[in-house]
């Protein structure tokens, strides 16, 4: 999104008024003019001179004989030229041998003679004097612009401290609040942040004051940059947009100097609101005295933020908006009330705001009787707006490589499957060992999944490999829940390590496939026991690992460990019960339905894809229609069918990616 920046008014009470850009043409004037000088250096003597007729030096002598000869101009380089009795202009040329004897015939003919001097000509004194002064000018010329710039962006070592916000006044961007659907909440809170700025008086009268910043934080893609982006085309006042990463530069007091200039130009243009984009880059918490690294650049451009949200007049009329994905990173001095009064949180959307994103995407898109958006936003769980624009570009792209303009519902489906697992290869790369395997690793996930009572349903089961995944078993949840029992969870345990299982029935042993889904059912395992309580032997503790609310957990823990080494045996133990228990519960059920295995087995050899209904329908229990969906939980992982890391199977129970 790129927009013209109108000039600042020359003034506090002035009108801002942008000047007219210099057009174009007005850079060839110079060069115009300079070839026009020197065609008519060229063609006006040429034009100004008569006529003349040459003469060889016999017929000018018969001519002065003859008395036909008026003047004659000799010059010492022996050309000549003159006029005839008749008026026309001639030339000749005059040889050395000539002596005084030609000049007594010329004096008896009575022609008037002239003798002139040969010297350099005009042109030869012109091209001279440009070849010494050339340079001299060009220099001059150069010295000069150099001279100007410095004169006019001189903030900073060259102009480096000048703020690069873009500034949106007259000309706004298109979007509205029309175009951002759902998230009607945070909608309506900066709704009445542009509308104090629009209507101050109906504020002031019930005594409010206008909140002087507003934080939106939430996940990577869920549209806090397109809401600041409405708020521009919504907002009736000059808008500046900037990214946090713009301030940092590797001169110390760069950074502050632009905030300076920045919040200068919005108190100018006040009442304006001012947008932080990825305002992380410098409100990071400030080290302290016990700091190993510090960072003097970020530190200063921070702390003159601080200073110039803080002192702010309360009727100056300038907001500042700022988006970030990672709260926890952010100093607490930008974020106490009176600098960022409110933080608006915008969540991963719903499966309602999901239809509605996916209708925005799909306007001016044809598409088929057979695509349902209600049905493709039930099986999008965990899709931020991104993924889901992302979703509806991939369905068109699919449309275009199979010939049509019409976008059809299996043109959703293959996209969802290329977004979360990856491009889909023929089942002609795989041996027949190796396909039997992955169709038995498969259908013990989905076989599983339709045995468990808090499972989500089975969606559909793939032995085509996409992307590392040589199988999948999708499973789409019919409700969204936020909150989850124990009994889900050891479900959702059984489930990952029902593929192990399966190949542990049918072919006696396991394999590297199921090395995706051990590390995941690990990774849901240790979270039951160290954040969850959900362990009898270790009790209602937790020691959750940390990391970014929104960006995932931070991995890898840098501090030491919050409780004793008993304590980690102990919780090495549990995650190892739990496991067991989930897997001896799988392994019953595929040895109790031990010929349904393997007819869904050979179905899916045989037909490669099996739909979920199918899969209910061998199962002899009903497909489900309404509740029972298990999907995202805060912190945990969908159960997604990963690429494994070594690809020798096929991965896991798949559900949609959270």
């Amino acid at each position: 999104m790129t927009r013209r920046a109108t000039a600042p008014p020359p003034g506090d009470n002035s009108t801002p008024v942008a000047p007219d850009k210099p057009p174009g043409w007005r850079h060839a004037l110079w060069p115009l003019a300079a070839v026009l000088c020197l065609v008519l250096f060229v063609i006006l003597p040429v034009a100004t001179t008569p006529a003349r007729t040459t003469l060889t030096y016999s017929q000018f002598m018969a001519d002065v004989s003859a008395k036909k000869i008026k003047t004659v101009s000799i010059q010492s380089s022996g050309n000549a030229s003159g006029t005839l009795t008749s008026g026309k202009s001639y030339s000749t040329v005059v040889p050395p041998q000539a002596g005084e004897g030609f000049l007594d015939q010329l004096q008896a003919a009575k022609v008037d003679v002239t003798a002139v001097s040969s010297g350099v000509s005009f042109g030869t004194q012109l091209l001279s004097w440009m070849i010494l002064l050339g340079p001299l000018l060009l220099i001059g010329y150069f010295w000069w612009r150099l001279s100007r710039r410095g004169g006019m962006g001189m903030q900073g070592a060259f102009g480096v401290g000048k703020s690069k916000a873009k500034v949106f006044d007259e000309e706004r961007p298109k979007t509205t609040f029309a175009d951002v659907a759902g998230y009607e909440g945070a909608k309506q809170e900066i709704r009445e942040v542009v509308d104090f700025l629009q209507h101050p008086g109906r504020y002031e009268r019930a005594g409010a004051i206008a909140p002087r910043g507003v934080l939106m934080v939430g996940p990577p893609g869920t549209g806090k940059t397109l809401l600041a982006r409405a708020v521009a085309g919504e907002a009736a006042v000059p808008f500046f947009s900037v990214t946090g990463s713009s301030f940092v530069e590797m001169f110390v007091g760069v950074g502050a100097a632009r905030v300076r200039d920045l919040f200068e130009e919005a108190r100018k243009r006040a009442p304006a609101i001012i947008f932080l984009d990825e305002v992380d880059a410098i409100g990071q918490r400030r080290g302290g005295m016990n700091a190993i690294v510090s960072n003097d650049e970020r530190e200063q451009t921070l702390n003159q933020l601080l200073a110039e949200m803080d002192g702010f007049d309360a009727a100056s009329g300038v907001v500042v908006l700022a988006a970030t994905n990672r709260p926890e990173v952010l100093d607490p001095a930008l974020l106490r009330p009176g600098r960022f009064d409110r933080q608006v949180v915008i969540p991963l959307p719903t499966q309602p705001e999901r239809s509605a994103i996916l209708k925005v995407h799909c306007r001016g898109k044809r598409l088929d009787d057979s695509v349902d958006l209600e049905v493709t936003a039930r099986g999008t769980p965990g899709f931020s707006g991104a993924d889901l624009a992302n979703l509806v570009n991939e369905a068109a792209i699919n449309a275009v490589r199979a010939g049509r303009e019409v976008l059809a519902a299996g043109d959703f489906a293959e996209a969802r499957d290329r977004i979360i697992l990856g491009r889909r290869e023929g089942s002609n790369v795989l041996l027949p060992a190796e396909r039997h395997a992955v169709a038995v690793h498969e259908a013990g996930h989905a076989l599983v999944a339709a045995y468990s009572t808090n499972a989500d349903p089975v969606a559909k089961v793939t032995i085509l490999p996409a992307g590392q995944s040589l199988g999948a078993t999708e499973q789409l949840p019919l409700v969204e829940r936020h909150l989850f029992g124990q009994d889900s969870l050891e479900d959702t345990l059984s489930v990952l390590l029902g593929g192990r299982s399966s190949e542990l029935v049918v072919l006696g042993q396991g394999s590297t496939g199921a090395s995706n889904d051990l590390a995941r059912a690990t990774e849901l395992a240790t979270k039951m026991v160290r954040e969850f309580g959900l362990s009898d032997r270790l009790g209602p503790v937790g020691y959750p690992l940390g990391g970014s609310s929104f960006l995932g957990s931070g991995g890898v823990e840098f501090s030491s460990r919050p409780f004793a080494e008993q304590t980690q045996a102990l919780i090495d133990a549990e995650v190892s019960q739990l496991l067991r228990d989930a897997e001896r519960r799988a392994t019953a059920i595929l040895t109790a339905h031990r010929a349904v295995l393997d007819q869904l087995v050979a179905l899916l050899v045989a037909e490669e894809t099996v739909d979920g209904s199918a899969v209910y329908q061998l199962a002899g229990r009903p497909e489900p229609e309404a509740g029972g969906g298990v999907t995202v939980a805060p912190g945990l992982g969908m159960l997604v069918d990963r690429p494994s890391t070594t690809g020798a199977a096929g991965d896991g129970p798949g559900t949609v990616d959270g």
